[in-house]
């Protein structure tokens, strides 16, 4: 579409029927944007894209996008706490769109169309570009809060993906075991080298610098990133990755002792010994209803498909509430006894620890989804193992756990994980752009005063993590 000077392109897009839905930013976008930022928009073209909306924003951060089509706040829900101060004010384009693809799991902007994105392209540009893949089994916009606002705000550009397929039956997408998964990472490198050219066309150069991050599934994707297609990229935070391993440890082979005590059939102490930290035992009942009995079917479901659990619903489940029910034959899920073709399909898509570029990786000793010994701790000694210590720092966040929104409940237990995030982000940059390197691998100490949402020294002294 080419749009008369007098035309702001947001508004064209608005009355063309880009996205369902009302816009109650539209107007003053198109009223405070100039018109010639607008029209330079028209130049960018993403690369393999089947389909692709742009608009001219007067702020591309949550602060200006809540409410509008160009971002998703439920999909943010429990991230974040309340309270975190967030940037505002950041004017520039967003490109959303797909790339083609069978699957149809996401509905956002009422595309029904798996393999969506989003670029956001600020006017004041630093040169860089960050890369994400959503978390857990959310979309593309999962993050807008967590990292794109501020990063947008030190002058990056910013892209995600919804990874090729999302939501709790994922595992539906692909032909073969592990196909879903495989294609998160397949369409996290196709979504990189596309925002690389849509930046060149932008600004007229390609991004000086190139990082991808992410959190749980994103910072699974940022480690597999780093070690597959280094050539991408600079440097990567990895926010509490989940780890897959052929021969475990993997969610398979915590998650199902965790569902045993859900049933009565598991005491403490087996939790304790799959890796979940003493002193989180106040967030097991929130895990027991929202994370542990779904979180294994989905994974058991998208590996090992051939499993029948015996219980209602099958190995997937019918209906949600098949899919949360746990029954025995879930608690007593044993991986490392299931067939050969099992490991071979978590093997598609497990790491070695060979990165190919610098990387930090931070995790809550108090996560009770993806418990750091059996997850982190793990990766960092594959790292070391793989003689690539020298690109890797881990840092342990005491009070941290699997998502920020939880410190809401219990603030006088747990810290959020994001002040610290942003601070490993500003370690790599200046890792990665001017060689000065982080501090050692540490806990980094829960503080007992001062501006625990906002504020975070990955320099302070080390603290004994707890458990």
């Amino acid at each position: 579409m080419r749009l008369s000077r007098g035309v702001p392109f947001v508004a064209a897009m608005l009355l063309a029927g880009a996205f369902s839905g009302p816009s109650p930013v539209a107007a003053t976008a198109a009223a405070e944007v100039d018109e010639q930022h607008c029209a330079r928009q028209e130049r960018v073209r993403v690369p393999g894209a089947a389909y692709q909306q742009g608009a001219c924003l007067a702020d591309l951060t949550t602060a200006g996008l809540a409410g509008t089509p160009y971002t998703d706040m439920a999909d943010q829900a429990g991230l974040t706490a309340r309270g975190t101060r967030t940037p505002a004010g950041v004017p520039g384009v967003q490109i959303d769109g797909y790339f083609p693809d069978s699957s149809h799991s996401n509905t956002t902007h009422g595309w029904r169309h798996d393999a969506q994105f989003v670029i956001r392209l600020p006017d004041r540009w630093n040169g860089g570009l960050v890369v994400t893949g959503a978390p857990g089994t959310r979309r593309q916009y999962a993050t807008d809060t967590a990292i794109s606002d501020q990063v947008l705000a030190l002058g990056y550009a910013y892209a995600a993906t919804d990874k090729g397929n999302n939501g709790a039956d994922f595992y539906r997408d692909g032909k073969r075991p592990g196909d879903a998964v495989a294609e998160w990472n397949t369409r996290t490198t196709q979504l990189t080298r596309a925002a690389r050219t849509a930046v060149a066309q932008r600004y007229g150069h390609p991004p000086r610098r190139t990082y991808m991050t992410g959190i749980s599934n994103g910072g699974y994707l940022t480690r597999w990133q780093l070690e597959n297609h280094p050539e991408l990229y600079d440097g990567g935070v990895d926010w509490e990755g989940a780890l897959w391993t052929a021969n475990g440890p993997n969610l398979l082979t915590s998650l199902p002792t965790a569902v045993a005590r859900m049933l009565g059939s598991a005491r403490d102490e087996d939790l304790y010994a799959v890796g979940f930290a003493r002193g989180s035992e106040f967030l097991w009942p929130y895990h027991e209803h929202a994370y542990w009995g779904v979180t294994q079917k989905i994974y058991r479901a998208e590996f090992d498909p051939a499993f029948d659990p015996g219980c209602p619903g099958k190995s997937t489940g019918t209906t949600p509430e098949q899919i949360l029910a746990p029954c025995a034959s879930d608690a007593s899920y044993a991986y490392a006894s299931r067939p050969t073709s099992v490991h071979r399909a978590v093997a598609r898509v497990a790491l070695t620890g060979r990165i190919g570029r610098p990387l930090i990786t931070l995790h809550g000793d108090l996560d009770a989804l993806l418990p750091k010994t059996a997850d982190s701790d793990v990766y960092a000694r594959m790292v070391d193992a793989s003689g690539r210590g020298p690109l890797h720092r881990y840092f342990t966040i005491a009070g941290g756990t699997h998502v920020d929104g939880l410190y809401d409940t219990y603030p006088d237990r747990l810290r959020p994980i994001l002040p610290c995030y942003r601070s490993a982000f500003d370690a790599l940059a200046s890792w990665v752009e001017r060689g000065t390197r982080p501090p050692a691998d540490r806990t980094v100490g829960r503080p007992a005063s001062g501006d625990v949402l906002n504020s975070c020294s990955l320099s302070a002294p080390v603290a004994r993590a707890a458990g």
